[in-house]
């Protein structure tokens, strides 16, 4: 089964062609290829970009791809659960008066739901196929991020507590929603999902290492406790899920339909409950603004940028802006397919604010270190939409962008 389409937890619901004819100008007839595997999986087959194959795809049921389509809106859900979050943080204090441990709990079963629509032979496969593209992807998402994330926090004169956070989000893995913005923007879907993967499991070292290295100056880091927690929250799950995947089929088969919505679900209840629990702090920096009544505008929006809530909105928003930004151009100076680049730059600039969230608010005694995370769950959806729409409408499809190149 395909890599691309077997990791459906954050695809938009397929297209409804059901046949692909995709071969080189000199080639006559098409090679059709039929699954070899057994009839409860997906009749699939992935195309690379030089295959010579006929692709046939079983069209799948109707509220299977409404199931899709509902978890494709997870920027929706995580904004107007920041919306609810803003003018009624209560909403959410069932969650959060259990946390820390009902943060863990819930990343590891979105990773479990990652995991259960995984295959790791799949994953080796494509890396085999496309080391060189992986590899950059992989290097440019643990440099990019966690550099700029420790220019910023220093160029902006952030707090300890800010800036601890703000480097712990850069230094997290690559984030599960970039696939479905690189589905938006007509990327190499391949290469996102392959690249979450490598980075989420790469997370148990570089996520701590590059953290207490860039972070350690502000406060001790627990490098250790950190890389015990992402294995058991993210790692292990993953695992887990693709154990169970392999093993236990026609189980997994009806469960992994309703994942990707539980997935997105949680996601969004996780980062708007971590939101709403500082919420006070970010409504004070809003009155103090309001209350310099004999002040203009642009003082207003001063003091408004100056205080907590303006540090994380323009911190973070920036360290996003400069992951895509710079994925791109350092994707494009390597001479990467356009689709590439375009998958690269999204990947690069969308992090695991889950695992951000989590990780501070186990680790760290200030709960201001979670906000830059909490924060980047609503920033980075918006964003990284707004990209993947841009690029949608300025471009054809995939194949017209490789024929281009």
């Amino acid at each position: 089964m395909s890599f691309t389409l077997t990791h459906r937890l954050f695809l938009s619901p397929p297209q409804r062609t059901h046949l692909r004819f995709t071969f080189k100008p000199h080639t006559l007839k098409p090679i059709v290829s039929s699954p070899s595997k057994p009839s409860y999986r997906p009749i699939v087959s992935s195309l690379s970009h030089n295959s010579e194959h006929l692709s046939v795809t079983q069209a799948k049921p109707r509220w299977e791809n409404m199931l899709s389509t509902a978890a494709s809106l997870y920027p929706l859900y995580v904004t107007v659960g920041g919306v609810v979050a803003c003018f009624k943080p209560s909403a959410f204090a069932w969650f959060v008066e259990r946390g820390p441990s009902s943060y863990s709990f819930s990343l590891g079963l979105i990773m479990l739901a990652m995991g259960l629509t995984l295959e790791l032979k799949d994953l080796l496969n494509l890396f085999t196929q496309r080391p060189l593209s992986i590899l950059f992807g992989c290097v440019a998402q643990y440099t990019i991020m966690p550099t700029f994330a420790m220019i910023i926090s220093k160029t902006l004169g952030l707090s300890p507590s800010l800036s601890v956070g703000l480097i712990l989000l850069g230094c997290c893995p690559g984030g599960a929603a970039s696939t479905v913005v690189t589905f938006i923007a007509r990327g190499d879907v391949s290469l996102s999902t392959v690249m979450t993967v490598c980075t989420t499991l790469g997370a148990v070292i570089l996520t701590p290492l590059l953290t207490m290295v860039l972070a350690g100056t502000y406060v001790s880091i627990d490098a250790i406790g950190l890389s015990i927690s992402t294995l058991q929250v993210v790692v292990a799950p993953v695992l887990l899920g693709s154990y169970l995947q392999s093993t236990f089929p026609l189980v997994v088969k009806m469960i992994t339909p309703f994942a990707p919505l539980f997935a997105v679900l949680l996601s969004s209840l996780l980062a708007c409950s971590v939101f709403s629990g500082n919420v006070v702090r970010f409504n004070s920096s809003i009155v103090n603004a309001s209350l310099v009544s004999d002040a203009s505008l642009v003082s207003r929006l001063q003091s408004l940028l100056s205080g907590g809530l303006g540090a994380v909105i323009l911190s973070v928003m920036l360290l996003h802006f400069t992951g895509f930004f710079v994925g791109y151009i350092s994707a494009t100076i390597c001479r990467f397919r356009e689709a590439e680049r375009r998958a690269i730059s999204i990947e690069v600039g969308m992090q695991n604010s889950s695992l951000g969230v989590v990780l501070a608010t186990t680790h760290f005694t200030s709960p201001v270190v979670a906000l830059p995370p909490a924060m980047s769950a609503v920033i980075m959806n918006i964003m990284g939409s707004s990209l993947g729409f841009f690029w949608r409408q300025i471009s054809g499809s995939k194949q017209e962008l490789e024929d281009q190149e």
